[in-house]
Order: structure tokens, then sequence, then C-alpha cells
């Protein structure tokens, strides 16, 4: 019989933090047991589940952002529990406020191939500040 994985052993084999994991617990998403110290090991067959769901990109899942930036990152700073990211796309740049969770998850670093999807219902720019 396979024994139960720390946090962190199992953090290690999904690719994600341990906090991502405990907030995954929280959330309800993880099934975690706790030893005789009151300590979360996750079962071998959770990581497994894990392991082999398909992320969302790889679903086909539809996306309603409709300007799509295909590029490379660029550069990754991460600060607390956020992080900005600058893709750079063509003769752009785009940089993203994202969490430390996402950079995590999708393993953001630089050179990287990535795309910045946009979604917005307006966005203006004006010169020398003006508005109206």
């Amino acid at each position: 019989m396979e024994r139960d994985l720390t946090i962190g052993e199992a953090a290690k084999a999904l690719g994600v933090s341990a906090d991502t994991l405990r907030r995954w617990d929280r959330d309800g998403r993880l099934r975690t047991v706790r030893d005789g110290r009151n300590r979360r090991r996750v079962p071998p067959d959770e990581v497994e589940r894990l392991s082999t769901r398909p992320r969302r990109h790889e679903t086909g899942t539809p996306l309603s952002a409709r300007n799509s930036f295909p590029g490379v990152v660029r550069s990754v700073e991460v600060d607390g529990v956020m992080a900005l990211v600058e893709i750079e796309a063509g003769p752009f740049l785009v940089t993203a406020a994202v969490t430390r969770d996402s950079v995590e998850e999708m393993g953001l670093a630089p050179g990287k191939p990535a795309t910045a999807r946009v979604k917005a219902t307006s966005v203006m720019i004006e010169e020398g500040g003006r508005t109206g």
C-alpha cells in the first residue's frame, strides 16, 4: 500500500505550489487526510486524479476573449500573491497582472511561449490626459 504524500511532495509531483494545494483543500477541490499530528496528507489516488485531469487549454473549452497576442514571456516579477508578466508579442509588449498561483500553474518563465488574451468592454486613450 502506498503511503500518503506530504503537501510538499504532492505539490512537487503536480507541478504547483504547496499554497495552491492548501487552497484547493480549503475549496474542496482536493481530498486530504490528517495524520496523527493533524498535518495534511494527500492520498496517492488524489495526486493521480489531478495529474491526469486535462487543463482547460487542453480540452478545447472556448474562450470569450477575441483579441489574442501570441508571443514569448519576456519577464515575470512575482511580489507576494501577485505577479507582473510581460509578453513580447510581435511588435507589442503586453503586461498583465496575474496571481502568483497562475504563474506557477502555467509554469510561466522567460522564454516560454504564451498568449495574452485581452477582453475589455472599453479601452480609451486620449492625448495629454484630457477626458470627455
